[in-house]
């Protein structure tokens, strides 16, 4: 059974916990960094959310350019997975690809469409 922590971010800055398993998680299997979803779909009706990003069991962060579900140790220069003092250096990381598994336990969300509940209490 695939279980989740999800963390939503909202354009004003909080983010927002939410823990899906079983059933609830399933529509999340084999999405892919960058893709949106509809927030019903894990329980944030009248949301539209992207995907951006995530980690695996052992922390390996999810990155965009790599393609599938696997865990690869490839050459870095810069962005997600490493972060150089200087420029020009490149070392090998490892991390996960762009694909949500079973594998996955946090996947980062932003808040594209549709009101956050942090603004529907303030107005």
């Amino acid at each position: 059974m695939a279980k989740f922590k999800l963390i939503v971010s909202h354009p004003d800055g909080k983010s927002q916990v939410v823990e899906v398993e079983g059933p609830k998680a399933q529509p999340l299997i084999g999405k892919m960094v960058g893709e949106t979803l509809d927030g019903s779909v894990i329980g944030l009706s009248g949301m539209e959310l992207r995907i951006t990003g995530g980690s695996d069991k052992y922390g390996f962060p999810m990155r965009k350019s790599v393609h599938g579900g696997v865990r690869v140790a490839t050459m870095l220069r810069g962005g997600t997975g490493y972060n150089p003092k200087q420029g020009g250096l490149q070392k090998r990381k490892q991390v996960r690809g762009n694909v949500i598994t079973e594998d996955i336990v946090q996947v980062n969300l932003k808040l594209v469409e549709g009101k956050s509940e942090t603004a529907r209490k303030e107005k």
